[in-house]
Order: structure tokens, then sequence, then C-alpha cells
């Protein structure tokens, strides 16, 4: 009966009605009638739901952070949020443990990327994760088969996740240094390894080589933008090391004038009224002066174009760990020493803190809306779709 109804409606009306609904009752929807279940699991109508206009009351949070268990062991939680006017943020979803990524004390240098076409990446560098929140899917990608010679120590420095368009694909890209072992002392023994992982062939493979300068890691970078990842990178200054997934070659973004320095200062890439934004912010470890200390916000008007930075925010120093997100283009949400999340208004200047905690170093916040993306399955013998 129902499917006869669905039939009669044209199939632009049907689809201009559900691409307005949540993910979750469209994917009630599928049980309905064969016609909605084909529709709503066609890849043409996940990309109109995917781009369909929506504005900032349409975002999401991603909130991931760890809780001390034991001496060195940690759980690894994601939670899903929605704001409240502004206010606070209130769960949509029940709380989630992380599989399959470490739970010792390097849980701290967990990331998540994204989103990307609807999915978001959770690493720990050895292993990655693919979720889609929405959903509740994720696949865990299979291990990267490469290592190094004999006599030599390999440590995974940057991870990124992206998707290209023209080719409806993803793809997951590893930086890797190179040690004699042991890996200290021998700073002339350095060597760089890329891997890249494409999910449409769910398989790992080797870049030629190429000497890409050393990824500073900081817990506010990995970020994709423009169909490129971008990491913090060390030459004689700090640069932005950029990596096009589509052409698979890396570049060098120069920094403002005023932060190219590791020594007292820290950084942080998010993206600002749709454009590429850098923050920079005192070292947490350092003490910190309010008269003199101060986070700064630069916008890069023209993408790729070092010349086009502009100041656009100067916030008196606050005393965070790092920055995480920009929520609603005003909100700067920020980690604090003690670990607990905080806001900042940049129009308003006013600062709030959250009834949101976790082990210190150890948030995350990715700011996503709702997609019908499927996650691809892999070849036969992959790693499989899984749902929490």
């Amino acid at each position: 009966m129902v499917g006869g109804i669905i039939k009669a409606i044209p199939e632009d009306v049907v689809i201009y009605v559900l691409i307005r609904l949540p993910v979750k009752s469209i994917m009630r929807f599928k049980c309905t009638s064969k016609t909605l279940y084909i529709l709503i699991r066609s890849t043409s109508f996940s990309n109109i739901h995917l781009n369909h206009t929506t504005t900032s009351q349409d975002e999401l949070i991603l909130f991931k952070r760890s809780f001390k268990e034991e001496a060195n062991q940690f759980k690894n939680v994601i939670s899903f949020l929605f704001g409240v006017d502004d206010v606070g943020f209130d769960p949509f979803l029940p709380d989630l443990e992380v599989p399959h990524l470490t739970t010792d004390y390097g849980s701290i240098f967990h990331q998540l990327i994204g989103p990307c076409h609807g999915l978001i990446a959770l690493t720990d560098s050895v292993q990655t994760v693919l979720l889609n929140p929405a959903t509740r899917h994720y696949r865990l990608l299979p291990p990267c088969p490469f290592g190094c010679p004999k006599g030599y120590h390999r440590t995974i420095e940057g991870v990124g996740f992206g998707f290209i368009s023209i080719l409806n694909d993803f793809k997951v890209v590893r930086i890797s240094d190179v040690f004699w072992d042991p890996p200290y002392g021998y700073p002339e023994g350095r060597d760089s390894k890329v891997d890249i992982y494409e999910l449409s062939t769910d398989s790992w493979r080797e870049l030629e080589p190429v000497q890409v300068p050393r990824v500073y890691w900081l817990p506010c970078s990995e970020m994709v933008y423009q169909e490129a990842v971008h990491w913090f990178a060390t030459i004689e200054e700090v640069v932005i090391l950029c990596f096009d997934i589509v052409t698979e070659t890396f570049r060098n973004m120069k920094m403002p004038d005023a932060c190219y320095s590791i020594k007292q200062s820290r950084y942080g890439l998010i993206v600002l009224n749709e454009s590429l934004a850098l923050i920079c912010y005192p070292d947490p470890r350092c003490a910190v002066d309010p008269t003199q200390d101060f986070i700064h916000i630069w916008l890069m008007e023209e993408y790729g174009v070092s010349e086009t930075w502009i100041k656009k925010y100067t916030i008196q120093s606050l005393p965070i760990e790092s920055p995480l997100a920009v929520w609603k283009d005003h909100l700067l949400l920020l980690q604090s020493k003690i670990g607990q999340l905080i806001s900042y208004d940049v129009n308003s200047d006013e600062m709030k803190e959250f009834d949101l905690h976790g082990f210190p170093k150890s948030l995350r916040v990715i700011v996503f809306k709702e997609s019908l993306t499927s996650i691809p399955s892999g070849s036969e013998h992959g790693t499989r779709v899984q749902k929490f």
C-alpha cells in the first residue's frame, strides 16, 4: 500500500521531502517500501542529501575524550552532541567506546580528521577507523604492510584523510620518518616514507621516495581542506605542509610573518568563514602574561597564496591547552589545561565552560553535518563495515 502511494508521487517531490529529515528518520523509511529502500540506498540520493543547502543550525559535534582506568590504561569515548541555543551541548545518541585505537598513554595523540564527504577518520597513527557518525557505521582499515630496512627505525609522524571528487574515492596518507637504529643522535640518517591507502582498491602502496620536512605534531592539525591535507612541519621555521590528494604532490605554505617560531607559540588549523585559518596561541607549558600574550587568528583570503594572510581576531590569552574547532563561525571550541571543554565567542568575547571533561590533552572535536555516505567495504577478504 505504502509502495503504491510512493510510486504515485513524483520522485523529485519524494527527494525534496526526504533530504530535509534527520538521517535517523530517513533510515526508518527504508523499511516502509521497496521503492524507498532502493532510492535511499542509491549513491545519487546520498550525494543529493550531502550537498543540499543547510545552515549552521544543522551542525553537530563529534566529541572524543579519554578516561584513565588504570596506571597506563585509558578508555576512549566518543559523544554525539548538538548545540542548545549557543549555551551548551546535549547528546543526541548514547556515548560509544572507540574500538581498535590505542588505550595507553598514547591516547592523547589521537586525531579526528574530516569530515570528508560525510566520513570522519579516527586515528592513533598506526590504526585508522573510518566512521559515519550519522549512521554509526565504522570500519577499521587494514594495516599497512610496508616496514623499513633492517637496521632502521620508523616512526609515523603524520596521517591524512581525504576524498577525491573526480574519482569518487577516499585516500589515507601516512608520512613516516626513517632513522638509523637507534633513532637518536643521527640526524643525517633521517629519510621520509609516504604510504597511500585507496578505499576503491582496498590496498596500500608506497609513493616514490620523496623528502619532506619533519612533521611537527599538534592536536589541532592534520586538517583536510580543498582536497589537500595540511600539517605543521619544521624546516628552519614552522611551515604548513600540504599534500594534494589528487596529484599526490607536496608543497609548503608560509605562515604569517609573525608566526613561524616554536619557542613559545603553538598553532592550530581550522576552517573559518569557509577559508583556511591559523590560530597562534601561547605554549601551554610556559607561564602566560595576560598583558603581553594573546591568541591570534589569521585568515588566508586566497588559498595557497601566503601573501594573503590577514589577522582576523586578537584575543586576550586564555588558560588553554589547545584549540579544537570552530563552531558556527564564531564559537571557538578549546580544551583547558585540566581537560575541560570550553568555548570562546569571538564576537562577544564571552567564555563558557561545559560539563564535558576528559583526561588532559585527550579532547578532540569535529563539527559535522549528517550524511548517508556509505563506507566502502573493500575487497572480499578486506575488513568489514560494522555498526556500533
